[in-house]
C-alpha cells in the first residue's frame, strides 16, 4: 500500500499546507467517501460544503479556501494537482516480463531491451519494437511496422503494416491503426458527383460498379500521443495519415484516410473526421462533432459538441451548430429566431384586427 505524508503531498502538488496533522495518507476520494487516512478532494463548492460531514482529517482545496479547525492543502490549479495525486497512487496493469510463450514473433522482427509482449500477441515480419515498450494480450503489430520506446498498448490493439508509432504512446483496448481508407470510385459519374456538380440527382445507372481504391500510404503517430479504446485511424491512400505529437484522442473516434492532425489536439469521444482533412495545432473537437472531407481547421480552434462542419475555418475559430458557423454568428441566429418567435406572437395577437381591417377595406372598394 502506498503511503504519503501531508508534507510530501503538498510538495508534490505545489500546494500550501495549513495546520499540519500527523496522518498517513493511503488514498484519495471525495469528502463523503473519505476516511481518516484518505485525503478528501474538495475541488468544487459542493465538495467543500461536504467537508462538514467527512471523516477525513485533511483535504485538497482551491487556493484561498480556509476552513477553521481543518487541515487543508491549498492549490492554485486543483485539477492539475488532482492529476499529480492520481499519478502518485496509480498502479499500471500487471504485465508479464519478456515474451509470453504463446506470442508469435517473426524471426526478422527487431525487439528492443526490456520489452513486454503478452499472451497471443503477433509481431510481423521486419517489425521494430522499441525499448521498454509493453504490448498486452492479443495485440497485433503488422509487417514493417515501427513502434517507439516506452509505449504501452492495452489488450487487443491492432497495428497495420508499415504503421509508424513514436515514443511514449498509449493505445487503449481495441485501437485500430492502419486499416484501409473508405475510398471508392465508379466508372461513370455517380449520384454523389452529380449532386456536387449540379445540385441535383439526375439519372442513376443501376448497373454501376463500385471499384475499391487501395490504400498504399500508412499511419504515422507522433510522440506522447494517447488514443482511446476502439478508436480507428485509417491509412492514407497515397500519403500517410498523420497524428501530431502530444495529441490526445478519446474512445470511439473515427479518423479517415489522408487526414493530418496537428500537435497538442484534444479530440473527444465519437468525433468523426472524413478523409483528407487538415487539423491545426492545439485544436479541440468536442463530442460527436463531425467533419466533411477535405476541410481545414486552423490552429487553436474549438469545434463545439455535435457541430456539423461542412467548410473550412481559420485559426482561433469557435464553431457551433449544424451546419457549423462561428459562435458569434450562431448566437446571432439564436437571437434572430427568438425575435422571430416574438414577432409571430405579436402577429397572432393582432391578426384578428388585421383581418377586420382587410375586410373593411375590401367592402369600401366594392362600394
Amino acid at each position: 500500500m502506498k503511503t504519503f505524508t501531508l508534507e510530501q503531498i503538498a510538495q508534490i502538488t505545489g500546494g500550501m499546507l495549513t495546520k499540519a496533522t500527523d496522518v498517513a495518507i493511503t488514498n484519495i476520494a471525495p469528502p463523503l467517501l473519505a476516511d481518516e487516512n484518505t485525503l478528501a478532494l474538495a475541488l468544487g463548492e459542493d465538495e467543500i460544503a461536504n467537508l462538514n460531514e467527512t471523516k477525513a482529517k485533511a483535504a485538497l482545496v482551491p487556493l484561498g479556501v480556509n476552513i477553521d479547525g481543518f487541515t487543508t492543502i491549498e492549490v492554485e490549479r486543483p485539477r492539475l494537482a488532482m492529476m499529480k495525486l492520481i499519478s502518485m497512487f496509480y498502479e499500471e496493469p500487471h504485465v508479464n516480463t519478456g515474451i509470453h510463450p504463446s506470442a508469435v514473433v517473426h524471426p526478422t522482427a527487431k525487439i528492443g531491451e526490456n520489452v513486454c509482449i503478452g499472451a497471443c500477441v503477433v509481431v510481423g515480419e521486419n517489425a521494430v519494437i522499441g525499448n521498454n515498450t509493453k504490448i498486452l494480450a492479443r495485440g497485433y503489430v503488422g509487417n514493417n511496422a515501427v513502434v517507439g520506446k516506452n509505449c504501452f498498448f492495452h489488450p487487443g490493439v491492432n497495428i497495420g503494416d508499415r504503421v509508424q508509432i513514436g515514443n511514449d504512446v498509449i493505445l487503449h483496448h481495441g485501437v485500430s491503426l492502419g486499416a484501409d481508407g473508405f475510398s471508392f470510385v465508379t466508372e461513370n459519374p455517380n449520384s454523389i458527383e452529380q449532386a456536387k456538380k449540379d445540385g441535383e440527382i439526375k439519372e442513376n445507372d443501376v448497373n454501376q460498379v463500385i471499384f475499391k481504391i487501395p490504400s498504399i500510404g500508412s499511419v504515422v503517430i507522433g510522440n506522447n500521443v494517447e488514443i482511446g479504446a476502439n478508436t480507428t485511424i485509417d491509412r492514407g491512400t497515397i500519403e500517410n495519415t498523420v497524428i501530431g505529437d502530444n495529441t490526445k484522442i478519446d474512445n470511439l473516434v473515427m479518423i479517415g484516410h489522408n487526414c493530418r492532425i496537428g500537435k497538442g489536439c484534444l479530440i473527444v469521444s465519437q468525433v468523426g473526421i472524413a478523409g483528407s482533412c487538415v487539423i491545426g495545432d492545439r485544436v479541440v473537437m468536442a463530442g460527436q462533432a463531425g467533419l466533411a472531407d477535405h476541410i481545414k481547421i486552423g490552429d487553436d480552434s474549438i469545434i463545439a459538441a455535435k457541430a456539423g462542419v461542412t467548410k473550412s475555418f481559420p485559426a482561433k475559430s469557435i464553431v457551433v451548430g449544424i451546419p457549423a458557423v462561428p459562435r458569434k454568428e450562431f448566437i446571432r441566429q439564436l437571437k434572430t429566431m427568438k425575435d422571430a418567435s416574438e414577432l409571430i406572437g405579436k402577429f397572432k395577437k393582432y391578426e384578428p384586427l388585421l383581418k377586420n381591417f382587410e375586410e373593411s377595406v375590401s367592402e369600401e372598394v366594392k362600394a
